[in-house]
């Protein structure tokens, strides 16, 4: 008797579990049906997403982000749908932008050089020459602003016009800077958020900031994936990568800190896994006399900081 009511209460369970499981799917939506119900393209709604204009959610399956229903009829109901909303994640090139904002297409990359016009995404061509696009929506704002008037009609400041003959660019900081606030919004896991800061920075950078093999292995398990933008190993792909990866001496300062300061959340919050040790790793091991060199080998960034000082020193 008793038997038979552990199996009905163990089944009973069960169901119970398929039931809450298949009611989650079935009250949310995948990316690709979400963004037709929006009437959006994929791009569109990606960059939706990253703007946190269309809010996700974790599937309980393990699949990635799924969108509410709940969320999908808020968007509905809003007013201008669906107009405004494919006009607020609008991205524009540089001759787009320029005639946006009444301007000529060399004072729009002179703007967007001194870091006044942030880009949201790019992309290389067939020449691989990078693309930036612009928030229409962000530069309408800016056009609209008096404040900046005197940049858009007068002569560019002398300061400013130093700073561009010395070569200043920073549209690819400006993105990184923003990619890695859409990284951060998403992440719902202190390890996640480790992993995104990490994912800007040369992986040797990372290395000497995160000595731990295994603590390694669990932020890469949680690095996001870079966008495709080419065929891996390319000349596109290289270039690509670079505009990723940060290479100013301050951001990488910057960046190292971040990532620090995260890794020590990451840590209280729940060590990295490692494998169970086995019986014979258990007992003591005598301690082995002290050597020239041996201690400085032991300690954290002794000997493979050391390596990472060479590696980048040959590069």
């Amino acid at each position: 008797m008793s038997g038979d009511i552990i199996t009905h209460e163990i089944t009973a369970t069960t169901e119970q579990r398929r039931a809450v499981g298949a009611t989650g799917r079935g009250t949310s939506l995948a990316p690709s049906r979400a963004a037709r119900e929006l009437g959006l393209k994929r791009s569109e709604f990606d960059l939706a997403v990253h703007l946190g204009r269309v809010r996700t959610v974790p599937d309980e399956g393990g699949g990635g982000r799924r969108v509410a229903r709940d969320e999908i009829e808020r968007i509905r109901a809003g007013e201008g749908f669906p107009e405004a909303l494919r006009d607020s994640v609008r991205a524009v090139g540089t001759t787009a932008g320029a005639a946006l904002m009444e301007v000529s297409g060399a004072r729009f990359t002179r703007l967007a050089r001194l870091g006044l016009l942030v880009p949201v995404h790019f992309y290389l061509n067939r020449y691989r020459a990078v693309v930036w696009l612009y928030l229409a929506e962000e530069l309408r704002q800016f056009a609209a602003d008096e404040k900046n008037a005197a940049l858009l009609r007068g002569r560019t400041p002398e300061g400013l016009r130093d700073q561009l003959t010395e070569g200043l660019d920073l549209r690819s900081r400006n993105w990184r800077g923003r990619h890695l606030g859409f990284l951060l919004r998403k992440a719902d896991d202190p390890w996640a958020r480790a992993a995104a800061v990490a994912s800007l920075l040369d992986p040797v950078e990372v290395s000497e900031i995160v000595v731990d093999p295994y603590e390694r292995s669990c932020l890469n398990r949680f690095r996001p994936v870079r966008p495709a933008h080419t065929a891996p190993g390319s000349p596109a792909s290289q270039r690509a990568e670079e505009i990723m990866t940060a290479t100013d001496a301050d951001e990488v300062d910057w960046l190292r800190t971040d990532l620090a300061e995260a890794l020590e959340t990451a840590r209280r919050h729940r060590p990295a896994p490692r494998p169970a040790p086995r019986d014979h790793e258990r007992r003591p091991v005598p301690a082995a006399p002290d050597a020239p060199g041996h201690r400085a080998s032991e300690q954290p960034g002794g000997f493979r900081g050391m390596l990472g000082r060479l590696w980048r020193g040959d590069s």
